[in-house]
């Protein structure tokens, strides 16, 4: 999925002649802590409650204000892989959008990325989600497959990633379709494969700031 198809045409932007006032009102109207800042349509930053309460000094309008994030942006044919990096490397809620021409044409909830990447991961389906170490030289997806199903259990989804501190490992994440994942954890094991970190689900009941914190750690980002 595409940032252009998670764009949130309810979310308004600021122009640097708003006052941080009328900044509050909406951040409060619509319930986000932040809001994008736009010029001349090109996305200049973000603005948020906090940063507007610990100015020095009262500032009454938002071009006296430094603004954060101004890098917090995103092409409109971005992956939300891409999307879900940024949200996490800068503890933001919202992500700009530009065109191919660097306008800005709208905003990214992160609420919004969750549910999208959440269905199309199946993290929200009953299951658990191991995460592997193992040489890149022997990994096989063929293989693993086999051990999997041959324990009764199938593979939902998964992923690879090098591993930052060995070069010559790599990270397999691995989403099946239980939640008693012992006897698969066990016989990795025995195949010389490093069960690093095992995740099961909650119900359905569970906070975004939770689902947030599975899915970072499903793509450990």
């Amino acid at each position: 999925m595409q940032a252009s198809e998670l764009i949130n045409e309810m979310i308004p932007s600021l122009k640097l002649s708003d006052t941080t006032a009328h900044a509050l009102v909406w951040m409060d109207e619509f319930r986000c802590n932040q809001l994008p800042v736009v010029h001349k349509g090109q996305f200049l930053g973000l603005i948020s409650e906090d940063l507007i309460l610990d100015q020095e000094s009262e500032v009454s309008y938002i071009k006296d204000v430094e603004l954060e994030c101004r890098n917090c942006r995103v092409n409109s044919s971005a992956h939300f892989f891409e999307i879900i990096k940024i949200a996490s490397s800068n503890d933001i809620e919202l992500i700009g959008v530009v065109n191919g021409e660097d306008e800005f044409v709208g905003v990214i909830t992160i609420k919004d990325t969750i549910s999208a990447l959440s269905q199309t991961l199946a993290v929200q389906a009953k299951g658990a989600i191991l995460i592997i170490s193992l040489k890149s030289i022997d990994y096989s997806l063929s293989e693993i497959s086999r051990i999997v199903e041959l324990e009764g259990y199938k593979i939902l989804s998964s992923s690879i990633k090098n591993d930052e501190a060995n070069s010559e490992k790599i990270k397999l994440t691995l989403k099946v379709n239980s939640e008693d994942v012992s006897r698969l954890v066990a016989t990795f094991e025995r195949f010389d494969f490093k069960v690093i970190s095992q995740l099961q689900n909650k119900e359905d009941g569970e906070s975004d700031k939770e689902r947030l914190d599975i899915l970072f750690k499903y793509l450990d980002i």
